[in-house]
């Protein structure tokens, strides 16, 4: 019987057997008996629901996000879930691609990847939401070797070019070979991981490469490597992203990773030494490489929002000009649906007030 059912039966029952104001007050009084319980039953799931905790926490880590590293190294989430019983599991994402992968398939409940990355992944169906920016970089342009005759854009015209396809130096290459009159189709992308592009460009296997930090860092301090052609503004921002059924389902556990997200981008700016340590050590690099990683990002900007969707609304026109994106698609409204603030705004307006 559905609670629906049930009601009209009592009532129907008991109408029949008191008088009119007996009947009245009858109803009245199973009326708010009625109300209480549906009010406990509702109120009662939902503390219930909101009070469960979560059996595991499911988040990549990536040497492009130094907050992840931070985090990962000190055990932050680890303590944080201690009281939960949460374990929690971390996943190396080597790019963006990987991480919206893991994303889609539900490998990860949160992971970092470039704006623009995510723009291209949630237009292909990808349920996610950013929730939180972990920085501001200039984390990719385009690299050559130190004894290269590529002077310019212009010269990259049938060449080889190494990048990870559905990455912000992926994205990143097209819009900087357009600046120059040039497409995809006027050189060959040869689509590797970032720190393969590397070693492919190293050894001559091609001409130029879309390098992401921290490996373009050792590409030009340990190889000697050339930035080619840098463009901060073509850099999309650092999001870290969560699918929306755990947005859904878990909205107090994503508020207490953005917490820990929070504490380590404000720990960041009190022990660079420290975190150049931490960044060299977990990405197996130099510690000068690590420190020119960490000069080239800015971890002011915590905040998703309008700066951000007013840049990618910018940069998606090379989604469509490439064809990476369904004809008809409204990148716009993609945007849009992405962008998600909420979130975010009371944690770091918790932690702010905590830290005057």
């Amino acid at each position: 019987m559905t609670p629906a059912r049930g009601i009209s039966l009592f009532a129907t029952a008991h109408s029949a057997s008191t008088s009119d104001g007996e009947r009245k007050r009858g109803r009245r009084g199973w009326l708010k008996t009625v109300a209480a319980a549906l009010a406990t039953g509702i109120f009662g799931a939902a503390h219930v629901a909101h009070a469960a905790p979560l059996d595991e926490l499911k988040l990549d880590y990536a040497y492009y996000s130094p907050e992840s590293l931070v985090i990962k190294r000190n055990g932050w989430l680890e303590q944080e879930f201690a009281a939960d019983h949460t374990q929690v599991k971390w996943v190396l994402s080597l790019g963006s691609n990987r991480a919206l992968e893991y994303l889609n398939s539900g490998a990860i409940d949160i992971g970092s990847t470039a704006g623009l990355a995510a723009v291209l992944g949630k237009a292909n169906g990808n349920p996610i939401r950013a929730v939180y920016i972990f920085s501001r970089p200039e984390w990719t342009a385009l690299v050559v070797r130190k004894d290269s005759p590529i002077k310019s854009l212009a010269d990259l015209k049938g060449k080889k070019i190494a990048a990870t396809k559905g990455t912000d130096p992926f994205l990143f290459t097209l819009r900087a070979l357009h600046t120059a009159g040039l497409s995809r189709d006027d050189v060959e992308i040869v689509n590797l991981q970032h720190p393969d592009g590397r070693t492919a460009l190293a050894n001559g296997q091609v001409d130029a490469w879309a390098g992401l930090d921290p490996h373009m860092a050792a590409a030009q301090i340990d190889d000697g490597a050339r930035l080619l052609y840098r463009n901060v503004d073509f850099n999309t921002w650092g999001f870290l992203n969560a699918r929306e059924d755990f947005i859904r389902d878990h909205p107090d556990a994503l508020a207490r990773v953005l917490k820990v997200y929070e504490k380590a981008r404000v720990w960041i700016a009190a022990h660079p030494d420290d975190t150049a340590k931490i960044v060299a050590e977990e990405s197996r690099v130099s510690l000068p490489v690590a420190k020119l990683q960490l000069s080239r990002n800015d971890f002011s900007q915590p905040q998703p929002g309008a700066r951000q969707i007013a840049a990618l609304k910018a940069a998606a026109p090379i989604l469509v000009d490439e064809q990476l994106v369904k004809s008809g698609t409204d990148l716009n409204a993609i945007i849009d649906a992405l962008v998600d603030p909420k979130v975010a705004q009371p944690v770091i307006a918790t932690a702010s007030n905590g830290a005057k």
